[in-house]
């Protein structure tokens, strides 16, 4: 884990545990906001593995956008995570905004992965 503020991983545990209690067997779509870059990836818990990952890092969208650390960057992530988890075969997901407010770029990212087929 990064060092977060106390109040951000106090948020961040008590968003997962709600999770753990309610997403059965779903895999998670883990979102992560830095300065600079937002990053999501589909986590299936119970085998302990990524299934899929995007992220503002990525060489084919770092050309294409002007900056990771904005809505529209963060909208183009979603519809990335979401074509990647469809291809895995992945549907169904429980959204986990770690310890971020579901506001701003964690919501963009949320609407885009949903336009782009992902179902949470």
């Amino acid at each position: 884990m990064g060092t977060h503020h106390p109040i951000f991983e106090k948020r961040r545990s008590r968003v997962r545990r709600s999770l753990k209690a309610n997403s059965g067997t779903r895999p998670r779509l883990s979102v992560h906001r830095s300065g600079k870059n937002i990053y999501a990836q589909v986590i299936d818990d119970a085998a302990g593995t990524t299934i899929a990952a995007a992220s503002t890092l990525e060489k084919d969208l770092r050309g294409a956008l002007k900056t990771g650390a904005d809505v529209s960057a963060a909208a183009v992530v979603g519809k990335l995570i979401a074509e990647r988890a469809l291809k895995a075969g992945i549907e169904t997901v429980v959204f986990d905004r770690g310890g971020f407010l579901y506001h701003g770029r964690v919501k963009a990212l949320a609407e885009a992965a949903r336009e782009g087929g992902l179902k949470f």
